[in-house]
């Protein structure tokens, strides 16, 4: 707000009180926008967060009409009866400008010198309701992704129930999916309880110089009897003496998720490789198969909680679809970053770029 505009709701200028100064700064320092309107409608002040939010290319706000800004007819209204009658009102903006944001408005009556002006609060719900959104979406797919395994548990069991327990030729298979099911169940919630900590901030990490060709030998030899299932070749090409640094145990879980993946998602007698490439501040490792590939519009979600390429095919061979936003966020826990690089036809490339100490 100008010194002048202070003046007229009985504020004085920076140079008259320090009083008018603090509050202008106040009302400026706010992050909700503020603007007044006069008994024509037009705007005689507006704090920074408003200009920044609804001036277009930098056009001072203020001595507009209320009309050049804003095209809703319900918050016009609401500034209209607030002059009219004195009445407080709230109302819901939504404005799609480079992107879409979504205000709770409180329109009130000012007066000075026995004249009603009025003037308007903009709470920003964007942010908040992007999250709602996002509680929402992880709420339904986490109901979903117990829903199947548990009606199929509950269906084997009521089968079983029924005297298929007595069925020799049967029942041990039915025990199968039934242990398979809860197996998949128990991952889901290991792995929802994992990146639940992750994001709240409560694991920690102690990077140290890693012998990675090392870790990569051990990850090998643990998937090699799922490899072996789909005759995929495993390679180690990282060299003996290379380094990196990490937490040990952090960078196994992220090269484990990977290669996992790597091998559930090759073709059969595919190939599953490990290499480093050198960056100028640090090294990535990337984990490369010779799998069909990611479409690219698909390439921008993977990272995304419970995002599958192939969800039938993903839950056919055990996964829960939050292996990959884990190790998201466990790259940017060692400031490093993950990306991918895919083609049809040709497989997928994951890189895991850590910084150098």
């Amino acid at each position: 707000m100008t010194p002048d505009t202070n003046r007229q709701f009985g504020f004085r200028s920076r140079n008259d009180s320090p009083s008018g100064a603090i509050l202008a700064s106040v009302v400026d320092a706010t992050r909700e926008a503020v603007i007044v309107v006069d008994p024509s409608l037009r705007l005689i002040a507006a704090n920074k967060p408003a200009q920044e939010a609804f001036s277009r290319n930098d056009v001072p706000l203020v001595d507009r009409r209320l009309s050049e800004i804003f095209r809703d007819a319900s918050l016009h209204e609401a500034f209209a009866l607030a002059l009219r009658s004195g009445e407080s009102s709230d109302v819901r903006l939504e404005m799609i400008n480079h992107q879409k944001r979504t205000y709770d408005i409180h329109v009130a009556t000012i007066l000075h010198n026995g004249i009603r002006h009025a003037i308007g609060y903009f709470y920003d719900k964007t942010q908040i309701e992007r999250l709602e959104r996002v509680r929402q979406e992880f709420l339904s797919n986490i109901s979903h992704e117990l829903r199947t395994p548990l009606t199929s548990i509950m269906a084997f069991v009521e089968t079983l129930e029924d005297g298929a327990i007595d069925d020799a030729d049967n029942n041990r298979r039915f025990l199968n999916v039934i242990r398979r099911n809860a197996e998949r169940m128990h991952c889901l919630i290991s792995d929802i309880s994992e990146l639940s900590m992750i994001e709240s901030g409560n694991v920690s990490i102690e990077k140290i110089p890693v012998r990675l060709s090392h870790i990569v030998d051990e990850i090998f030899t643990n998937l090699s009897s799922k490899a072996a299932e789909r005759d995929i070749a495993l390679e180690n090409e990282v060299k003996g003496e290379t380094r990196v640094f990490a937490d040990p145990t952090r960078l196994e879980q992220m090269l484990t998720n990977l290669i996992d993946n790597a091998i559930k998602f090759n073709v059969h007698s595919g190939t599953v490789l490990v290499r480093t490439e050198p960056r100028e501040k640090g090294a990535a490792i990337c984990v490369v198969d010779t799998g069909e590939g990611i479409l690219p519009e698909q390439v921008g979600r993977i990272f995304e909680r419970f995002y599958r390429v192939d969800r039938g095919r993903t839950r056919d061979i055990g996964g829960t679809g939050l292996g990959l936003a884990i190790v998201k966020h466990l790259a940017k826990l060692h400031g490093g970053n993950i990306s991918v690089q895919s083609k049809l036809g040709h497989g997928t490339a994951f890189l895991i770029e850590l910084p150098s100490p």
